[in-house]
């Protein structure tokens, strides 16, 4: 099975690379405000689920474009499918984007591949088989103080997105760290949290299809993946969170008040603080000098 999503990953690839040669040809529609498909993203996740099919025509498809129209509708097997993970970047010609396959096996994810074009990275996973890149073996990182990590994150772009709580997020977590990234393709910053390349990563508003195959890449490389509260059961919260078993401790506390999830309790505990913070402070308090973990 790995071997037929390595097949699909990589037809797809080939798709998306073809296109990137002239992206002034490719034809972009908007799904929503800020939320782009092209017609590379309809012609990679038609060869992926080609692919798929013609080798295991019983299984199911959840892919971003064509949801569950093909496929068999009561399969214990279902593929979930990004055929470009990253389109807005895409079609900016920013080099972060990527394919991302995973297979559930009544309900749990056993196979993943997430596949980046630009650099030819091939990410594959099995259940219990471990993690890999290019048939590296993969591991997360081993830092553990969170003043030295560098973390992912992905911004909220469509209308109605909770921009306020995404900045008091921000706010509370970027001192605490060495730096924070927006790459813009979740599966791919799944992807170097199995391989070590950042330390976290955590997002909202995501889908199954962005992030079934990541999960899976850091889970068999050591690392943990939730929600923000640190459930497990994740994959439809639209909350996710990933990071080596020390970092990932440090990170739940942080993050969880911030969930949907959180307790009543926690929630009003980040209002009055949202609050505290909006109140003008004192001079003394505005000249005070700031000190880094480095320092």
């Amino acid at each position: 099975m790995i071997n037929v999503a390595i097949k699909a990953a990589r037809a797809a690839g080939s798709i998306i690379n073809r296109a990137a040669l002239d992206l002034e040809a490719v034809r972009i529609s908007q799904k929503q405000v800020n939320d782009y498909v092209t017609e590379v993203d309809h012609a990679s996740e038609q060869a992926i689920i080609e692919t798929l099919l013609t080798a295991y025509p019983g299984h199911g498809i959840m892919a971003e474009e064509s949801g569950s129209e093909q496929g068999a509708k009561d399969s214990e097997f279902v593929w979930i499918i990004d055929p470009l993970d990253g389109t807005t970047n895409f079609i900016h010609g920013f080099p972060f984007y990527c394919v991302s396959i995973a297979l559930a096996v009544k309900g749990k994810i056993e196979q993943a591949v997430v596949y980046d074009p630009t650099r030819n990275d091939l990410y594959t996973a099995t259940k219990g088989r471990g993690a890999f890149v290019n048939d590296r073996r993969l591991r997360v990182s081993k830092r553990t103080d969170l003043r030295q990590c560098l973390l992912a994150t992905g911004f909220p772009f469509r209308e109605g997105d909770n921009f306020k709580q995404h900045l008091a997020i921000l706010g509370d977590i970027m001192p605490r760290t060495a730096g924070l990234r927006r790459p813009g393709a979740a599966a791919l910053d799944l992807a170097h949290v199995a391989a070590g390349l950042t330390d976290g990563f955590f997002e909202t508003g995501l889908q199954p299809w962005d992030v079934a195959a990541g999960s899976l890449l850091v889970t068999e490389a050591g690392g943990l993946v939730g929600n923000f509260t640190g459930d497990s059961n994740f994959l439809e919260q639209k909350e996710c969170l990933a990071a080596a078993p020390r970092l990932y401790g440090q990170l739940v506390p942080i993050l969880g008040k911030y969930s949907k999830f959180a307790s009543a309790g926690e929630k009003a505990g980040v209002r009055q603080a949202a609050q505290a913070s909006a109140t003008p402070a004192s001079p003394a308090a505005t000249t005070a000098p700031i000190e880094t973990p480095f320092e």
